[in-house]
């Protein structure tokens, strides 16, 4: 799955934390990393943290999406009308 992203960095929390499997191979093909080490690494690998701290934005935007429950359980029949439903929760959520 990461050979076939097109995306030029990696941001992900500590979990993607796997250095040979996860780590080397997007380093490989030269993109950015923005992965801390997990606390007990004896080698802490260094990251922004200010990229880091903008995921930790958009995953707490995502959570606020899944507190309506027509967005969390995808209620909607068309794609169009849970498009709709996402853009009217994330003007709610942006204005609050």
């Amino acid at each position: 799955m990461l050979a076939r992203t097109d995306a030029q960095a990696m941001i992900a929390d500590k979990a993607y934390d796997a250095h040979e499997r996860v780590v080397e191979q997007l380093l490989r093909q030269g993109k950015q990393v923005f992965i801390p080490s997990i606390r007990t690494r004896k080698t802490q690998r260094g990251y922004d943290r200010h990229v880091y701290q903008e995921r930790h934005l958009i995953e707490n935007f995502f959570v606020r999406l899944k507190e309506y429950r027509g967005i969390a359980t995808r209620h909607d029949k068309t794609a169009a009308a849970f498009l709709g439903g996402i853009h009217l929760a994330a003007t709610v959520v942006w204005l609050n």
